[in-house]
């Protein structure tokens, strides 16, 4: 019988290993020497809370789930109830297929179904591969259709604290600005990072409650911004992203199906309610591709 998450597939590369289920194209698991770098789930679970998903054709939330692209308004199914939204996107919840794989790499591949709420032609497929460099993730997306269509893409893994828990880590994260919210966590205005939302350089998550988007990456000379989260025994796990990550997603699970287990780290394409604001919202004419890689390493 296959898992609740779908087929599995293992990669391996020295003293990493790396699990991907089918359902979401989720990263299930990576260890590095047998270390938990991110939150684990069952292969016969349900992610508790998009864990490691692929979130596309938008990541976070869109308000009321309604939205006019092409002079049509256009309706999607509200995921968040109590909140009113349609959260991170239409992919996750979809069986992907292996398009191909060797014992260190796989393409995941999905044709995304058309919908009343997104009726475009859509195609993904999600690479992830293991190096000396750690773990690489490139999604592309490419509009199959005849008519341009609206698309983001970010990323929901969840982050171990290690041994300790996560009071005990320190985050850094390489953005100058970071995204005001309101009561429906939607996006109000963005402004300069300033006290807790200054996390430039290393800062303590001890009491610290985040679920909110930082915008203006700072890239290094490759091209990337760095987030890093070192845990309490020292180990750090960084994680890059390219350029055509826009924003970063932060959230430290404070809620029953995390309890601060580890903190989400998620490399966006663009924030919450792109496809009603079109801030950095990705318009994709027939035939056009889009990617972004990003990654993670231990150290």
């Amino acid at each position: 019988m296959t898992p609740k998450s779908g087929q599995q597939v293992t990669l391996s590369h020295g003293d990493q290993v790396a699990t991907i289920a089918a359902v979401g194209a989720a990263l299930r698991e990576y260890k590095v020497g047998g270390r938990d770098v991110v939150v684990p789930f069952d292969a016969d679970e349900i992610p508790p809370a998009f864990n490691g998903m692929v979130l596309a054709p938008w990541p976070n939330r869109l308000q009321d789930g309604v939205y006019t692209f092409g002079g049509e308004e256009l309706q999607v199914p509200v995921s968040e109830p109590d909140r009113g939204t349609a959260l991170h996107g239409l992919a996750c919840w979809e069986r992907w297929e292996v398009d191909s794989v060797s014992p260190s790499s796989v393409t995941m591949a999905l044709e995304l179904p058309a919908s009343p709420g997104y009726p475009f032609q859509l195609t993904l497929t999600t690479a992830y591969s293991l190096s000396d460099a750690g773990l690489t993730i490139t999604t592309t997306a490419r509009n199959e259709g005849d008519v341009p269509l609206p698309y983001g893409v970010g990323f929901h893994p969840w982050f171990a604290p290690g041994e300790g828990s996560l009071d005990e880590c320190a985050i850094q994260l390489t953005a100058a600005s970071n995204v005001t919210v309101d009561e429906r966590l939607l996006p109000t205005g963005e402004v300069p990072v300033d006290g807790k939302f200054d996390i430039r350089e290393a800062t303590s998550l001890d009491g610290v409650s985040f679920d909110d988007a930082w915008v203006d990456p700072i890239l290094d000379a490759e091209g990337r911004s760095w987030c890093r989260l070192t845990a309490g025994d020292g180990a750090v796990t960084e994680i890059w992203a390219d350029s055509e990550a826009t924003a970063w997603q932060i959230c430290t699970g404070d809620f029953p199906s995390i309890d601060r287990a580890g903190v989400a780290i998620e490399p966006m394409s663009c924030i919450a309610d792109a496809f009603r604001t079109g801030e950095r919202l990705i318009t994709l004419a027939p035939g056009e591709s889009h990617s972004l890689t990003w990654g993670m390493r231990l150290s």
